[in-house]
């Protein structure tokens, strides 16, 4: 296919790319801000766009458009959990990111965490509790960390301190994850600094460490301007960023992850390397204008447009490459 075009030039071979974008999870503003971002760059680059609000008509609307590729922009279920993927390799259609058993793996956090530490991937243990057990007693000793096992973007994610708000123990009237989810998974919590690095292809692009205003880095901090500071890269020991490099790079392939994905880190800098914990691998990563993808392809020279042509291009080579073997 060539290389991709930089900063929005058109590129030779014109495909007919439908974005899928929208859809009924928790995260559906991020993936429409994704979606219109890529859509937008596809037909800066020449490319035939056909923007796709996923609703429960989705097979229909992929069936009438009839794409070259999918750009899968969906974010968390069921854009992110293997239910689309399944669909499409039904469908028989090509599309980015991550296939059906890497996406039923990655979205749930103690199956990943069952995939990558037996191979030496530090993560932080754990264990799946009812909702309903914390309203009892603490699943082990404060502070720790309660998240939903299957969803991104830090949705229903809190941390649990001697001197919080929860109660002792969590009060039943308290909003939080324990109130719309019935499984967690509970961690304990890992001082420090936040982290993350983003995963192209076959090559880890950089370390970016997120400084929070205030709080941690939680769903609004995510995606409302001005309440995180991105660093890229991180101001951190070579050690530390050549062992984030190598372990995203090393769950990328241990997931089987295709096109991009993003590993979170936390890092509890008095610990150098051994403090350095993987928390989970997003097979689906952001791509509005506050992600974290774009920003550190930016760093490594890539413009946003170039950034979406070359996921489009991996996909295209994984297709190339299974139709060879077949």
């Amino acid at each position: 296919m060539g290389n991709p075009a930089r900063g929005g030039r058109k590129v030779t071979q014109k495909l007919h790319v439908a974005v899928l974008m929208g859809g009924w999870s928790a995260e559906r503003p991020v993936s429409l801000m994704s979606g219109a971002g890529v859509a937008d760059a596809l037909e800066s680059l020449g490319h035939r766009v056909t923007r796709i609000d996923m609703g429960r008509d989705v097979a229909e609307r992929l069936s009438e458009a009839k794409p070259d590729v999918v750009f899968n922009a969906l974010h968390g279920t069921p854009g992110e959990d293997g239910t689309i993927q399944g669909l499409m390799d039904l469908m028989g259609l090509t599309y980015t990111h991550s296939g059906l058993v890497t996406s039923v793996i990655a979205i749930d956090k103690e199956l990943t965490k069952r995939q990558l530490v037996p191979h030496g991937i530090r993560m932080p243990g754990g264990e799946i509790v009812e909702s309903e057990s914390l309203f009892e007693r603490d699943p082990m000793p404060r502070p720790y960390v309660v998240k939903p096992v299957n969803e991104g973007s830090s949705v229903g994610v809190a941390i649990v301190t001697d001197g919080g708000n929860y109660g002792q123990p969590i009060s039943r009237g308290t909003p939080g994850p324990w109130t719309e989810f019935d499984r967690l998974l509970a961690e304990p919590f890992i001082r420090g600094r936040e982290l993350t690095v983003a995963v192209l292809g076959e090559e880890a692009l950089a370390v970016t460490e997120l400084r929070p205003k205030s709080g941690f880095y939680d769903f609004d901090a995510k995606y409302t301007d001005g309440l995180t500071e991105h660093v890229c890269p991180a101001d951190i020991p070579d050690a530390v960023r050549d062992a984030a490099l190598e372990m995203a790079l090393e769950a990328h392939r241990l997931l089987g992850c295709k096109g991009c994905s993003r590993s979170d880190f936390r890092w509890d800098d008095e610990q150098g390397v051994e403090g350095l914990y993987l928390l989970e691998v997003n097979t689906q990563p952001g791509m509005t204008p506050l992600s974290l993808v774009p920003e550190q392809g930016k760093y490594r020279g890539m413009s946003y447009p170039e950034l979406v042509q070359r996921i489009v291009d991996e996909a295209l080579r994984e297709t190339k490459a299974k139709g060879a073997a077949g």
